[in-house]
């Protein structure tokens, strides 16, 4: 019975959201309009960006990786839970679960050291504006937004393999996505091994992007609080911000869901916190840089001048 119980599964049943079915069409139309907004706004972004010359520098450059990586990990997540939610089929195959489990982690983890690099680049342009340019060259924006994609990369690869090195009992995952809790507590045998590589490593990562992200920030506060006047404190304090926001709601949010032991999940509870980072958080990424950029706004007031007028 046990080797039956402990089989390769073919195929794994998301349960999703199936303990609320009157609320199936309601939770589709809300997530067919996050996610419309979300790559309305990501890729209006990222043409913004690429468009206007006068956006063609470091911060920008992130910045555009950055919607670039959110269009992509909510597309992981976003279109199967559509389609899961209109027709009630809510299967995903076992090579599918592996593939979404992966490139869902590596973009997390891309992003996490993406805007660490952020910080670095802020660091950079208010401690050390006179060689901003030198400092901050193409070629060394191109290396950090590819170790952001190295790091993202390898950090997946140990969580995946960790992940589906269990022998699963169930079929059934409570969630709506795979996700790594919610795999775990499909297993037959004890997680504590694999529980401990998923803190080991999720720390790792958030140790170095955090304290690159603090270490930076204190060096770009005691900058800003030497500024004699009030106007330059209030523009040094207004470049961090939006930020400082994303990070602090991004890596808030993955603290809170991995960094415990899968014991003190909550799946039902996890379930809400993920629609937040999965969906909610690419929107709400470009109105974020966009809403208190003047940047950004001057460039999107000249593309629709310049198309009213065409």
């Amino acid at each position: 019975m046990q080797l039956e119980n402990s089989t390769v599964k073919t195929e794994f049943f998301l349960l999703g959201f199936s303990d609320h079915p009157e609320l199936q069409s309601v939770l589709f139309a809300v997530f067919f309009g996050i996610y419309s907004v979300t790559l309305v706004g990501n890729l209006g972004m990222i043409l913004l960006i690429t468009t206007c010359s006068h956006l063609h520098t470091p911060m920008y450059f992130f910045l555009c990786i950055l919607s670039f990586i959110d269009t992509c990990y909510s597309s992981v997540i976003a279109p199967k839970l559509l389609v899961d939610l209109a027709s009630g089929k809510k299967t995903i195959s076992y090579n599918g679960c592996v593939a979404q489990l992966y490139f869902f982690c590596s973009l997390v983890d891309t992003e996490s050291f993406l805007l660490a690099a952020m910080a670095h680049d802020r660091y950079i342009a208010i401690c050390n504006p006179l060689l901003y340019t030198a400092i901050m060259s193409k070629r060394m924006c191109c290396q950090l937004a590819i170790g952001a994609f190295l790091g993202g990369t390898m950090s997946s690869v140990i969580h995946t393999t960790n992940t589906f090195h269990l022998s699963f009992c169930s079929q059934e995952i409570n969630h709506f996505f795979c996700d790594i809790s919610p795999l775990f507590s499909l297993s037959c045998t004890d997680t504590y091994k694999h529980d401990i590589i998923l803190v080991v490593f999720a720390s790792l990562v958030e140790a170095i992007c955090l304290l690159t992200v603090l270490l930076s920030y204190v060096c770009i506060i005691a900058a800003i609080l030497k500024t004699g006047s009030a106007e330059g404190r209030r523009k040094g304090f207004s470049t961090c911000a939006s930020h400082l926001t994303v990070v602090t709601i991004y890596h808030g949010t993955l603290i809170t869901i991995y960094l415990r032991p899968s014991t003190d999940h909550s799946l039902d509870v996890d379930k809400v916190t993920s629609v937040f980072y999965t969906l909610i958080i690419p929107m709400l990424n470009p109105l974020i840089y966009s809403l208190r950029n003047k940047d950004v706004k001057q460039a999107f007031r000249k593309v629709i001048s310049r198309k009213c007028l065409s």
